[in-house]
């Protein structure tokens, strides 16, 4: 692990409960006590956190950090994931993208397919995103109709969300919705960080045929804050192989459709 990718993982363990401790660093990332002193250190002179004695809290980024600071975290996996899903995406489909990293994968690999890059007269798919690194990414293919819900920027996760948001959410129907979670429970289901991103997960949920929850392992069994849902309105979760038999037969018990990637 270079050092990139190490602040990256320390900014990912900062995410998880707003503080994280030397100890904790030295333990899940291999390294010495000093290594992990020298990687907060240099976090906090980017302003990304605070220092602490024996580790560090979360500043105005909490919750959950740019993508920028995030996409190299579990790229393999959430490749796979991308590629299952779009293979549930008929040319043509109208599909719906929330943010988060895993979703930017799907629109990547979506937008390399040579189906819908074929040109035409008309778009060969149509996707509506409250994510604004999305659309960007897609606007440059003239092949993908790229329609975006509006809304206020959420400038920790490049997500629109609001009331703006809503009311286009809710003018519009959609064929399929991938939606990304920062933890997914048998019990509880998908859950999100913020109540706000979470409650605009739930609404383009609602607007589709098939919901599908798109997440990598290592976010099963775990819990955030807002609710989104459960089995009822997402009925199939898109994962890695790193899911247990366990975690899936749970899953699966109640009521969820597993495919794993």
């Amino acid at each position: 692990m270079n050092r990139t990718e190490r602040l990256n993982a320390v900014l990912e363990l900062l995410v998880e409960t707003g503080k994280v401790e030397v100890d904790e660093i030295v333990s899940k990332l291999k390294v010495s006590p000093a290594t992990a002193r020298r990687d907060l250190d240099m976090l906090s002179e980017q302003q990304l956190l605070t220092r602490t004695r024996g580790g560090a809290v979360g500043q105005t980024v909490a919750y959950d950090l740019p993508l920028r600071y995030k996409h190299q975290q579990n790229a393999e996996q959430k490749h796979r994931i991308a590629t299952a899903a779009s293979a549930l995406v008929p040319r043509g489909a109208v599909i719906g993208l929330c943010g988060g990293t895993t979703s930017t994968s799907i629109a990547t690999v979506l937008g390399s397919r040579a189906d819908i890059m074929e040109a035409g007269p008309h778009a060969n798919l149509t996707v509506v995103t409250n994510a604004i690194n999305i659309a960007a990414q897609l606007a440059m293919r003239s092949q993908i109709k790229t329609v975006v819900t509006g809304g206020v920027v959420h400038s920790r996760s490049y997500e629109l969300v609001g009331s703006y948001t809503d009311v286009v959410l809710n003018s519009i129907t959609l064929d399929l919705a991938f939606i990304g979670v920062n933890g997914i429970d048998p019990v509880v289901g998908p859950t999100a960080h913020d109540e706000r991103e979470a409650s605009v997960n739930k609404l383009m949920a609602t607007r589709a045929a098939r919901a599908v929850l798109v997440a990598d392992s290592s976010k099963i069994g775990k819990k955030a804050f807002a609710t989104m849902g459960n089995a009822r309105l997402f009925g199939t979760l898109i994962t890695d192989s790193g899911i247990t038999e366990q975690q899936r037969a749970e899953l699966t018990e109640h009521g969820y459709e597993v495919i794993v990637a």
